[in-house]
This record gives C-alpha cells, sequence and structure tokens, in this order.
C-alpha cells in the first residue's frame, strides 16, 4: 500500500483505522494508573484498609503484568505471523484485544484479572509493530519516523482524551466501567480494519527462525536496553500518577483526570515532535531526550508539592518521553536489518519492559516508606543509564564503521 497504488483517501482510511486501534492501546495500557486506588480498593480491600501503600504497590503488578504480556507477545507473535498478509493479521490482533479487556470487566478477582492483563498485553506489540510498517511504506522513504508517528498518534490522543475520560468513568461508576469503553474501542477497531485496510502483503518466505536472526544483531541489543531502561523512566513516575496528585500535592481525585490531560497533550505534541526530528538527526534526538527527561524527573521529585508545578512537569514529562519513542522505534528499524516485522514489534516489547521495570521500582521505593516521590527520583536514574547505554550504543557502532574502513582500505 502506497500513494502511487492506494488513493490518498483509501491510505487516510486505513491508517485512522489502524489509530483506532492504537488509541484503544493507549486507554487500556494507561487508563489504569489513575485508577489504581480505586482498583486496590476494590480487589484488595483488607489490604487496602490496613496499609493503602502495601495495596497500591501490589495493585500495581497488574501494571507489569500487561507488560510482562507485550514483551512476551512481540516477538513471538510478530515472528509468527511475518508471513501472513498484514491485513489479516492486524484483524485477528484487534478482536484478541476486545476479547482480551473484556474479560478485566467481567472476572472477580484480584488474580483473575491479573490473568486478564497479562492476556491483554500479548497482542499489543505485534499491532504496533505490524501497523508501523504499514505507516512507514505509506509514508515512503525519508518519512518513516514520522510514519512511525501516525501509527502512535492514537496512542497519545488516547492519554489526551481516552484516559482521562476513562479515568472519570472509572471515579464514577466503578473502575470496570473504564475498561468496557476500552472493549467498545476495540470491537470498532476490529470493524474499521476489516473494513478499511486494504490487502498488505506480508512476507511469505520469512520464518520463526529469520525473524529471530535479529538477536544476533549487537545494536538491536543496545537500541532494545535503551527504551527498556531508559523510558522505564517515565513509566516509574506514570504509574503512581494518582497518588503523587492526592498524596503529595495534596490535592482531591477530581484533579487526577486533569493532570492527565497534560500529561497526554504533552505526549500527543512530542510524539509529533519527535517523528520530525528523529527524520532529521536521530542521534541526537535520541541523546539529549534521555537528558532532558532524567533532568525534569529529577525536578519533578523536588517540586511535586505544588499542583501548579506538578501539572506543569508532568506535561513536560509526557512531551519529551513521547519525542524518544519514535526515535527509539525508528532506530531499532533502522539497526535491524531485513528482520523488520520483529524488530518493529520489539520496540514495544522493550517499552514495556521499561513499564514493568519503572512500575515495580516505584513500588518497591513506595512500599519501603521512601514516599510518593521517590519514583520520580528512581525515574531520573533509569534515563541516565539509557543515556550511558546509548552512547555506548553509538560509540560501538562508530568503532565498527571505522574498523570496516580500514579493512577495505
Amino acid at each position: 500500500m502506497n500513494p502511487s497504488t492506494e488513493s490518498r483517501g483509501a491510505a487516510k482510511r486505513a491508517l485512522l483505522s489502524l489509530a483506532i486501534g492504537s488509541f484503544g492501546i493507549g486507554m487500556t495500557e494507561f487508563v489504569i494508573m489513575g485508577l489504581l486506588p480505586d482498583i486496590a480498593g476494590d480487589l484488595l480491600p483488607s489490604l487496602w484498609d490496613s496499609s493503602r501503600p502495601d495495596a497500591l504497590s501490589q495493585a500495581g503488578w497488574l501494571i507489569s503484568l500487561y507488560a510482562l504480556g507485550v514483551v512476551i507477545g512481540a516477538p513471538t507473535i510478530a515472528g509468527f505471523v511475518a508471513r501472513y498478509p498484514r491485513h489479516r493479521v492486524m484483524i485477528v490482533l484487534a478482536l484478541a484485544l476486545t476479547v482480551f479487556n473484556a474479560l478485566t470487566v467481567v472476572l472477580p478477582t484480584f488474580e483473575l484479572v491479573a490473568a486478564s492483563r497479562l492476556l491483554a498485553g500479548l497482542p499489543h506489540g505485534a499491532y504496533f509493530g505490524i501497523g508501523a510498517l504499514v505507516a512507514a511504506d505509506v509514508m515512503g522513504p525519508g518519512n518513516r519516523a514520522k510514519g512511525v508517528a501516525f501509527i502512535l498518534t492514537g496512542l497519545t490522543v488516547a492519554n489526551v482524551v481516552g484516559v482521562p475520560l476513562g479515568t472519570f468513568l472509572g471515579q464514577q461508576f466503578g473502575w470496570r466501567a473504564a475498561f468496557a469503553v476500552v472493549a467498545l474501542v476495540f470491537a470498532l477497531a476490529t470493524l474499521c480494519i476489516a473494513l478499511f485496510v486494504p490487502k498488505h502483503p506480508g512476507s511469505p518466505g520469512r520464518t520463526m527462525r529469520q525473524e529471530l536472526g535479529v538477536f544476533r544483531v549487537r545494536q538491536v541489543w543496545f537500541a532494545l536496553a535503551v527504551g527498556a531502561i531508559g523510558f522505564g523512566g517515565f513509566f516509574a513516575v506514570y504509574s503512581y500518577i494518582a497518588p503523587l496528585v492526592t498524596e503529595v500535592a495534596g490535592s482531591p481525585e477530581w484533579v487526577v483526570p486533569i493532570v492527565l490531560v497534560l500529561m497526554g497533550i504533552g505526549m500527543t505534541v512530542g510524539n509529533l515532535v519527535g517523528g520530525h526530528l528523529a527524520d532529521i538527526d536521530l542521534r541526537r534526538t535520541l541523546l539529549v531526550g534521555l537528558v532532558t527527561l532524567a533532568g525534569v524527573l529529577a525536578l519533578l521529585a523536588l517540586l511535586a508539592f505544588w499542583i501548579v508545578t506538578l501539572g506543569l512537569l508532568v506535561l513536560v514529562v509526557g512531551f519529551v518521553s513521547a519525542v524518544l519513542s519514535p526515535t527509539i522505534q525508528t532506530r531499532l528499524m533502522d539497526v535491524a536489518g531485513d528482520n523488520q516485522s520483529i524488530a518493529a514489534a520489539l520496540n514495544h516489547s522493550a517499552l514495556n519492559i521499561g513499564n514493568s521495570l519503572g512500575a515495580f521500582l516505584g513500588g518497591i521505593v513506595i512500599a519501603v516508606g521512601w514516599g510518593f516521590t521517590a519514583p520520580a527520583w528512581t525515574g531520573a536514574a533509569l534515563a541516565v543509564i539509557g543515556l550511558l547505554i546509548a552512547l555506548l550504543s553509538f560509540r560501538s557502532e562508530r568503532h565498527r564503521t571505522e574498523a570496516a574502513l580500514l579493512a577495505k582500505s
């Protein structure tokens, strides 16, 4: 599918259909963070009554389990389906997301809801990865990062509209109402993809063994580590945004959706800017982004006690993190060689390792009594480690290039 074979209107409808699914993914991944106290109180009532920090920390496992599902599902599903037509794969993935999120709505206990969150995470990475390849084809050479940013637009818009709205609905009508909306969004995405995404061939000759060859590329491991650790700094804060607003800034619960809107606005703008900057200078965008993320998270830890500064810094955190997202995605696709399907999905494995790592470490520092600002300090440290890995990656690449030039001469 490209502008020469498909009309501009048909391409736009196809991409918008995929973006509806990414909107749903943005909701299902992030709405739980604003509703964490509600979920903890409902599914862990005894623990909630005895120790709210412990209940919040345990409820954070739901975030980590979703992220674990992404980590498991992205490479396995993407590698397995590389040979199949991509439009059919996207229909199946959207349908699976519909069913697994519907299970979150109806299952009664913490353990069963935890299982549903793991299942809901499985199709996430493959959906974004294969969708990113379709978007990149539409945008054409020289605009790949913009194509990746387009497919991520649904996710960032979800953080402006879907997540705050879902959080509000969850606070008013019970947290399950938010996931009912998520399931409906995925049902709509399934229908739109079936109607508007045209035939898009896969790679019939590709095998799982060939796709797994991506793991033999050293730079792929560097890129995955940058995403998993550096981006984990963002999730360390986002996972516990609700108690940061209510317990640290002392604001009422209804302020949480407003802060989430600010985060979403920052992410939406940052995603578009990041795609543009990465096409101009990917290395500089990645390095400056990680430095800035570390600095802003440190400021957040220091200034979160005032709701105005908290809101402004959350806006900037959302912006910087979203600049990094298409940058890391494009970097991974650039170094993956012929293994594009699995590489595009692996980025979401890496980011969700960061999701799981950030939520886990944030929960630990809260549980040991370091306070609700401790996850911000943890996030700053993770961003610094991600920066060091990126620098090591570029240095290794430069040395390898220089060695190859010397060998030719």
